[in-house]
């Protein structure tokens, strides 16, 4: 029959062995009695304690491992989370072929604008289009004029294309009427004297306007005498 400890020893779990209470380790926070003292006696707590470095190496082989572990985990994420690469596309192996069927499907571009093509421009909402320039004073101006005005403008060399909705006049006053007078060189076109006024040769009575086309250099006097007749109908008249 097994001895039964009493109230001052207690029985080791290790051992098995009863010794008294001194040879065990008090437990924190309990009273004084059986129950306050651990279940392993001194003794057998000693071959626990007795080789430090082992447990160290052991603990230090574990670490390693542990490491390793973490590092190849690491690996395969960042392995995981890079883009696939992309795949070429068989189209795109033979160069030029791409770039030749983008040009058959697109329509031709149209080059850029003439200063005289007439064709480019297109009025406004309002149906107008618009016309810029600059007074002798360097000023500048702008008006809006009717699309017929704006075509025989252009196509008679007084103004060019700037945009679609856009016309800029070429000369000023000063400008035109110097250019006039040195194109005529000065030179009265009905009688051959010396001319210093600027005549239209269509009236802009019966529809002609400021143009180097229908703009010619006259004197004074047949100026006033022409008026607002045709260049025909004065000629006749002075013969």
């Amino acid at each position: 029959m097994k001895e039964q400890p009493n109230g001052e020893s207690k029985r080791c779990s290790a051992c098995g062995a009863i010794k008294p209470l001194g040879d065990f380790l008090r437990r924190t926070g309990r009273r004084s009695g059986r129950h306050s003292r651990r279940g392993t006696c001194r003794s057998c707590r000693q071959p626990a304690t007795a080789a430090p470095s082992a447990s160290r190496e052991v603990l230090a082989k574990a670490s390693e491992s542990q490491a390793v572990v973490v590092e190849s985990a690491a690996s395969a994420t960042l392995a995981s989370r890079k883009k696939p690469a992309r795949k070429r596309r068989r189209g795109n192996s033979v160069p030029g072929r791409q770039a030749t069927a983008e040009v058959a499907a697109s329509p031709p571009r149209r080059e850029k604008e003439s200063p005289s093509d007439v064709s480019f421009l297109k009025p406004t909402g309002g149906g107008f289009i618009r016309m810029r320039g600059k007074t002798d004073n360097g000023r500048r101006w702008y008006q809006e004029i009717e699309p017929e005005l704006a075509y025989v403008l252009v196509k008679e060399g007084a103004a060019v294309v700037v945009n679609r909705h856009t016309i800029r006049r070429l000369y000023s006053n000063k400008e035109f009427r110097l250019l006039i007078l040195t194109r005529d060189n000065y030179t009265c076109r009905f009688c051959g004297k010396y001319g210093d006024t600027i005549d239209h040769e269509l009236p802009r009575a019966k529809g002609g306007h400021t143009t180097p086309v229908n703009c010619i250099c006259a004197c004074y006097e047949c100026n006033q005498l022409k008026a607002n007749r045709d260049v025909d109908e004065f000629m006749r008249a002075m013969d």
